[in-house]
């Protein structure tokens, strides 16, 4: 029996879309998803019209009524061209129901936005992230173009120009061993230079095997001699990655700007994170409980159980073949992948007092070995130390939320003094 609003099961989920593949225009040099290119051997990696339209149409009868966000991703996602989008757009108006409400998201590194852009954007509702690692010299470090030239002028000219157009933007800013020790400086041009209001901070953390290592070291690019694809597996990183502790003390240090001054003005996905999971309102799957409801669509149509294991033997299905998300989430593969999560959790993460907060973190980054035990977060020591930092704040908010007051009493000095010194 086809799926209606009536007898849909309630499956919160999303979907990143692919619509260029692995293809970019920058060569970043810790980008290991342009290694992915390889995984398929057809020259263009460009979604068609015919996909475009399967997947929309699919992932909309996927979902109950209310809002329902296509978000689309890359490689680079505008070098698929704005005619695509504005299919898209067209289709999401087709075949959402009365009671559904389509709107967009896009995570581009912001280099090819022009007025035409912005001004698409804008008349269409996008949420726009816009990927930058910082001030021009953090950022230049790894986010080159295939010229091995820094992109941060041309990242910028995007941000302005979607600024000039008042397209909701915010900023995905990667943390590794470039910056990971100037936190609250990076904090800060988003904040003042930038006007940034929203920002997320995801580390980098290359896992290889030690015989692929040297490779690994030279970067991702595909238009070398010598090239592997990126798989979720091995216990060595690249010099590029993020430290456990740099991570921690990263975030602490962004933690310790935004505390006193930016409540309620500023928005960092990690600490919404902490105060969603305290109270008992997951937000990312990252630190869920159980993860295996973010899935991942290729430009062919192919469904991936995650955007992290774009990669043989992760392929749930193709929405070109019929096949439903519905029906994939549901596979007992799909199941099984998401409850690892929580089955796999170390001993020591179960007894862990910021367990609350972490969860264990990413499976994909579950791969320290402990003797006796499932292996161990690489950035275990890095989470503890900054969740252990916030929480006290942190708490404080839930408690005042939960009482009807607002988290913003703690820009007052003495109520810090009083709650929290």
């Amino acid at each position: 029996m086809p799926q209606t609003p009536q007898n849909m099961p309630n499956l919160p989920f999303n979907v990143v879309a692919k619509p260029t593949g692995a293809a970019c225009n920058l060569d970043c040099t810790y980008c290991f998803f342009l290694s992915k290119e390889l995984l398929y051997d057809h020259g263009s990696q460009m979604m068609s019209p015919q996909a475009l339209e399967d997947y929309i149409k699919n992932y909309l009868n996927s979902h109950a009524d209310g809002d329902v966000t296509l978000v689309w991703q890359g490689g680079e996602p505008t070098l698929r061209g704005l005619d695509f989008y504005r299919l898209a757009v067209e289709l999401g108006k087709k075949h959402a129901r009365p009671e559904q409400n389509v709107f967009h998201a896009m995570q581009t590194n912001a280099t090819l936005i022009d007025d035409e852009w912005a001004a698409f954007f804008k008349e269409n509702n996008f949420l726009l992230g816009v990927s930058i690692d910082g001030p021009k010299d953090i950022h230049d470090e790894f986010r080159v173009n295939k010229a091995g030239r820094g992109s941060f002028e041309q990242v910028v000219r995007g941000w302005r120009y979607l600024e000039k157009h008042g397209v909701e933007r915010n900023i995905l800013c990667t943390v590794h061993a470039a910056n990971e020790e100037r936190g609250a400086e990076v904090y800060r041009f988003f904040r003042d230079e930038l006007k940034a209001t929203y920002l997320q901070f995801i580390p980098i953390v290359e896992r290889v095997p030690e015989q692929y290592l040297p490779l690994a070291q030279a970067g991702w690019q595909v238009n070398r001699k010598h090239q592997i694809m990126y798989r979720q597996e091995g216990d060595c990183v690249t010099d590029r990655s993020v430290s456990p502790g740099g991570f921690g003390q990263f975030m602490k240090d962004i933690f310790d700007e935004w505390l006193p001054n930016d409540i309620g003005r500023v928005f960092v996905q990690h600490f919404d994170t902490m105060l969603g999971n305290i109270m008992n309102v997951p937000t990312v799957c990252v630190h869920s409980p159980v993860c295996g409801a973010a899935l991942a669509i290729e430009h062919n149509g192919d469904v991936y159980s995650c955007d992290h294991y774009v990669e043989e033997g992760y392929v749930l299905g193709n929405v070109m073949q019929g096949d439903s998300f519905l029906q994939m989430l549901t596979s007992p593969f799909q199941q099984e992948f998401g409850m690892a999560k929580l089955q796999t959790l170390s001993r020591k993460c179960q007894a862990c007092p910021v367990r609350v907060f972490c969860h264990g973190g990413c499976p994909k980054d579950r791969f320290v070995a402990q003797p006796d035990d499932h292996p161990q977060n690489y950035l275990c020591e890095g989470y503890f130390e900054f969740f252990s930092h916030a929480a006290p704040a942190v708490q404080l908010m839930g408690n005042l939320l939960s009482r009807g007051r607002s988290p913003q009493e703690l820009l007052d000095p003495e109520f810090r003094a009083r709650y929290l010194e």
